[in-house]
């Protein structure tokens, strides 16, 4: 079965993120439950990137498989354009209230590329609909939001987006605001905002993600948004990796005071079994887009927004959430990941060890680094061949597991770690 089913796969398949070239035969995985992940031949695999960061419970949950069963039994799919249905109501309702003040209304897309999308044309058209020329937008150096193309505009210019330069809107970029820095970046950003034309500042809050799990204090996030507030900007708050409890809180703007204007979520928000993009903006945004004219009304949706069955997914997730045994899981995670940073103190090789609730992230020296280090694929190999199914950022090495992995399975994870450290 294996072989037939790697050799299909080379024969029509293009997989994202892929060098095919150099990347060698992809694993064949048949089967999934809570943390592991099976080849063809029973070996099993943690998995600890969450399978691009999205599942927070584990493989095959039931209670949400019993979710999208039941679902379908009453409605799989229904035009989400002026028709309604429970489940997507629900939806809406509860992630209002995890949000809380001032966020008011919820706008459904696929994923969290999206997302985003629908933030920054909500940004662009509520200042178009008020008749104020606003056309800059201001993101964070080495940030990514995703790979459509309002998504690549406010990320990072180098490696993943330089063939397509020439089409990405123009966007004014904040250095990192690494500890030594805030202060500069603050004023690089109070600089920017004092023109009066920025429509809105979007934001990764505390982790840049796929930038290689940079982190960078709440403190800062805190001072930038109280400017963009002085100069009436808007904020977005990109979620979409940190939501759901992985920096150690439901989101990661709780350990903030200033509210954004909108956020965007994705990801976990199924549980990690279904793709949906969400965009949460407060009634000032929602109601600048009300009208007598439909060319007011925000122009975008897509064939499966609101799909029933997702929706379905999404509020057995919640039921999940709101068990005791979410956080206290997180928690666990949370201080095992603190004591594992001690053990990495001897490594010479290792530098830069951070962590933000359950991401926890280090570096390993080379002489190339960043994300087209040759030691990512070292890295993948050695990790698959010893149990775990991991992607680093090139020679930055990170763990995301879903919140069920065992005290056991994370002991494993960082064995196997100081191993490489080892070889390395």
């Amino acid at each position: 079965m294996s072989s037939h089913l790697v050799e299909d796969d080379k024969k029509y398949v293009w997989h994202p993120f892929t060098q095919h070239q150099t990347s060698g035969d992809p694993l064949p995985i048949v089967k999934a439950k809570d943390t592991l992940l099976y080849d063809a031949e029973g070996k099993a695999y943690i998995d600890a990137n969450s399978c691009w960061w999205v599942n927070i419970h584990g493989h095959g949950n039931e209670h949400i498989r019993k979710a999208i069963y039941d679902q379908y039994a009453e409605i799989d799919h229904v035009i989400f354009a002026n028709v309604t249905h429970q489940k997507g109501v629900e939806v809406a309702k509860r992630v209002i209230h995890y949000l809380g003040e001032p966020f008011q209304k919820v706008f459904f897309s696929d994923n969290g590329s999206t997302a985003v999308e629908v933030a920054l044309k909500m940004a662009m058209q509520f200042w178009y609909n008020k008749r104020e020329s606003k056309p800059k937008i201001i993101a964070i150096d080495g940030a990514y939001h995703g790979d459509t193309f309002g998504a690549m505009a406010v990320g990072d210019r180098g490696g993943f987006n330089t063939p397509f330069e020439p089409y990405l809107f123009h966007v004014d970029f904040l250095d990192f605001p690494s500890a030594e820095k805030e202060e500069q970046v603050l004023d690089q950003l109070e600089r920017l905002l004092e023109k009066g034309d920025v429509a809105a500042f979007i934001f990764e809050p505390l982790v840049l993600g796929s930038g290689g799990m940079k982190m960078y204090s709440a403190d800062f996030l805190d001072k930038a948004l109280s400017l963009c507030k002085k100069y009436e900007v808007l904020t977005i708050a990109d979620e979409i990796m940190t939501g759901w409890g992985r920096t150690g809180k439901l989101f990661a703007i709780e350990y903030i005071s200033e509210r954004p204007d909108l956020v965007c979520l994705s990801k976990g928000v199924t549980g990690g079994v279904l793709p949906l993009g969400l965009t949460v903006a407060t009634q000032e945004i929602f109601d600048m887009f009300l009208g007598d004219s439909m060319a007011s009304a925000m122009l975008h949706g897509h064939s499966f927004t609101g799909n029933s069955l997702i929706c379905a997914a999404v509020c057995a997730n919640f039921d999940l959430i709101d068990q005791p045994a979410f956080f206290n899981n997180i928690n666990r995670i949370v201080n095992a990941h603190r004591s594992f940073s001690e053990r990495l103190k001897i490594y010479p090789k290792v530098k830069n060890v951070r962590q933000s609730g359950t991401i926890f992230a280090f570096d390993v020296v080379q002489e190339t680094e960043g994300y087209f280090s040759s030691l990512r694929d070292k890295i993948i190999s050695f990790y698959r061949e010893n149990g775990i199914l991991l992607r680093p950022l090139g020679n930055t090495i990170f763990f995301n597991a879903p919140f069920c992995i065992t005290d056991g399975e994370l002991q494993q994870l960082y064995d196997v770690t100081e191993r490489f450290l080892e070889e390395v």
